[in-house]
């Protein structure tokens, strides 16, 4: 009998674990599988790790991981990744988002042995405000374009994968994650599942517009180089502009002999120049800035309290 790590990070879930453990625990007796639950508690400010050791008080399969702060959504998948046993490890969030009612067809997917992953994806984003949405496939547009992994538009977290591609993601220890980009690039046979938009089953996103915004800026420096060749290649045609107008300024002073006029064009174009200096640098020191953290090598996180006796606290 296969065995199923579910893996959940939790961050101000205080409301929505009940309700996600009850019936995700009504579903899989029914798969003929052994399970385990293994929530990731990110350093929660409300009553979550309470809620967390009254459910592993009364279940022996629940297990989990508190930190020592927030480190990120990112940093608690890895974290129970590293630490589920499985044959089969599932990544859900405990808001319902993710229906728990498709593990069975997810897991019956997997023992057929055609697949190596059961991936999610949202069909549609019914409920979710317009501009994000918005945002959300223009993203998807261009890091499809601009990466060499493909990302599909809508995908979730949410997926049950075999031990082997679990243990492929862990291997890629790297500081700065996108887990979206690495569960594409590591590969394995996939097969997708669509289905509507869920609501929170209760409490409130922890994804503000911005946070987003900086989650998707994240995921296009870690899989694509683009921004430096879009740097370098703007670089080189301001360079040549700059050349033929100074050309036609000659030019024109010594056949026609007119001056040059108007300081306020010149100030615009020192300006415009400046500016793309400017950007330049910043994406340069974007991944700088990721280069850098990657070469402290500090830990991912740091687990404060657990009732694993086999976890290593610090990775």
């Amino acid at each position: 009998m296969p065995k199923i790590s579910i893996v959940v990070p939790c961050y101000n879930e205080q409301d929505s674990l009940p309700l996600f453990y009850s019936e995700t625990k009504a579903i899989l007796p029914g798969t003929d599988c052994d399970y385990e639950f293994l929530f990731v508690d990110d350093g929660s400010a409300d009553e979550t790790l309470a809620v967390l050791r009254q459910l592993a008080g009364q279940d022996s399969r629940v297990t989990y991981l508190s930190f020592s702060r927030n480190f990120g959504k990112e940093a608690a998948i890895y974290a129970g990744l590293c630490n589920a046993d499985g044959d089969y490890v599932a990544v859900m969030d405990a808001d319902l988002q993710d229906p728990p009612s498709l593990l069975p067809q997810m897991i019956a997917l997997l023992e057929s042995g055609d697949y190596d992953n059961v991936a999610t994806r949202r069909r549609n984003r019914k409920g979710e405000p317009p501009i994000r949405s918005w945002f959300a496939r223009r993203f998807y547009q261009l890091i499809n374009r601009i990466s060499d992994t493909d990302m599909v538009d809508g995908a979730r977290d949410f997926r049950l994968m075999r031990r082997e591609m679990a243990e492929a993601i862990v291997s890629m220890s790297e500081y700065n994650r996108f887990s979206k980009g690495i569960f594409s690039w590591v590969g394995f046979r996939t097969c997708w599942l669509s289905y509507d938009n869920v609501e929170r089953a209760a409490g409130e996103t922890k994804w503000s517009f911005w946070k987003l915004l900086k989650y998707a800026v994240d995921g296009i420096i870690n899989f694509s180089q683009a921004p430096l060749s879009i740097a370098s290649w703007g670089g080189m045609l301001m360079t040549l502009v700059s050349f033929l107008m100074l050309i036609i300024i000659i030019v024109r002073r010594l056949i026609f002999g007119d001056p040059v006029a108007g300081w306020a064009s010149t100030i615009c174009v020192i300006i415009f120049i400046g500016g793309l200096q400017l950007f330049c640098l910043g994406v340069m020191g974007q991944y700088i800035a990721k280069t850098y953290m990657e070469t402290k090598h500090r830990p991912h996180f740091i687990i404060a309290e657990t009732n694993r006796s086999d976890t290593r606290r610090i990775r």
